[in-house]
């Protein structure tokens, strides 16, 4: 007897009221289940025709999935068959039966619950947003990687843009996030590599380039002059800015691990957080006076700076994250009142140190030796902190013809 595929749907309700639909594989009167991985209200189901009614508002997208699951089934069934005769209901089943976690959102989750296990806690909430976006957008968590098509995307970003009202680098982060799900899913033999929606002729990301104003060497000194003796916040604040400025820009997440051990012979040796590239820098005048300021304080777990000294266990990655989140967001609340005091109107972030020094820098250093500093591992990625001295330079270009 042949093996017969259908697809139907079940009749044990979720606890949603809603019905799975699967495909029933027969073969000699014994049948076997494997079910689509959506469900839906018995309501919308035409049990005659084997496909979703259209009163179901996906239902075109849901009956492309039946067809696409059924045509593999079909395929399957057919090249087992002619490999052997007598081929079993079960077989089939096991056969083509998905591997668990094949839907997008299983393989988001999967990756959400990793990051949280590496302790990103910085990142967690933010592709989860993201995410979270996509769910919305869609109306589902049932949706193939197969599904993911170009129109879809294009119709996400334009729903990204008008409804939501978000810049095109947030818009861009999204499509980022889609697609390293979808490059896990290939790798994980998941999804089909021929459905890949991104590339040439397809989805193209491009960043857009963003304008990074740093302060000028005289604001820095307007902000080193002030007198902040009787405003111990503040004065951390700046201590913490500077600190990072005067150490190339460092980062700041860097800067609230620091260790007294990472200072030997006059010189400091740390790994940078976010690439774990290794480094050492001759210890400025300067930071050894801010050093100072931090001598006789309690030396919890080694550390200079106080914001991470509330974590009992600094092997935690996600509870250090967490803190140094919250540390950076008093440290930027206060910076702005640093600036106000030194009369600066930029924005004012722990971040714009390095962008500081980047400006700063200017023809003083070459390209090479501030990617060096940055530990950057493109030159690309160097050069936009150095703006300030690309613009000298044209601007000094446009003299030249102009008034010479």
């Amino acid at each position: 007897m042949a093996t017969t595929i259908k697809v139907v749907i079940r009749n044990a309700a979720k606890a949603d009221g809603t019905f799975p639909l699967a495909l029933r594989i027969t073969k000699d009167r014994k049948s076997s289940y494997i079910h689509i991985g959506t469900s839906i209200n018995e309501e919308d189901w035409d049990a005659v025709a084997c496909k979703v009614k259209k009163t179901h508002r996906n239902s075109v997208r849901l009956n492309n999935l039946i067809a696409q699951k059924f045509a593999e089934a079909s395929d399957t069934s057919l090249e087992l068959q002619a490999k052997k005769k007598d081929v079993s209901a079960k077989l089939v089943a096991k056969k083509i039966k998905p591997k668990k976690g094949v839907t997008f959102f299983a393989i988001a989750a999967e990756f959400i619950e990793n990051m949280r296990k590496e302790g990103k806690y910085n990142r967690v909430p933010t592709d989860q947003a993201r995410i979270n976006n996509f769910e919305a957008f869609l109306g589902t968590k049932d949706i193939d990687f197969s599904e993911i098509t170009v129109p879809l995307l294009n119709r996400f970003r334009a729903h990204l843009k008008g409804d939501k009202k978000l810049s095109e680098r947030t818009i861009v982060n999204h499509l980022i996030l889609i697609r390293s799900l979808y490059n896990q899913a290939i790798l994980g033999e998941l999804a089909d590599i021929k459905a890949y929606p991104f590339g040439r002729g397809k989805i193209q990301i491009k960043i857009p380039k963003s304008s990074k104003i740093g302060l000028t060497k005289e604001e820095v000194e307007a902000i080193e002059k002030l007198n902040l003796s009787v405003e111990p916040k503040l004065n951390h604040a700046r201590n913490v800015f500077l600190f990072s400025y005067y150490f190339a820009g460092v980062r700041v997440s860097d800067v609230l691990r620091m260790k007294w051990t990472d200072f030997q012979n006059d010189r400091l040796f740390y790994s940078m957080g976010k690439n774990d590239k290794p480094g050492s820098l001759k210890i400025p005048e300067k930071v050894k006076a801010i050093l100072d300021q931090y001598r006789g304080d309690d030396p919890v777990n080694g550390l200079i700076f106080p914001e991470l000294k509330v974590v009992e266990d600094m092997s935690d990655q996600f509870t250090v994250e967490r803190k140094i989140s919250y540390g950076v967001k008093n440290l930027n609340k206060y910076l702005k009142l640093v600036a106000e005091k030194a009369k600066i109107t930029k924005p004012m972030t722990n971040h714009i140190s390095r962008h500081t020094f980047g400006n700063i820098s200017g023809d003083k250093i070459t390209p090479q030796m501030l990617q060096k500093l940055y530990r950057h591992s493109s030159l690309t990625t160097t050069i936009s902190y150095q703006n300030n001295f690309i613009h000298k330079t044209a601007d000094d270009a446009l003299d030249a013809v102009l008034n010479g």
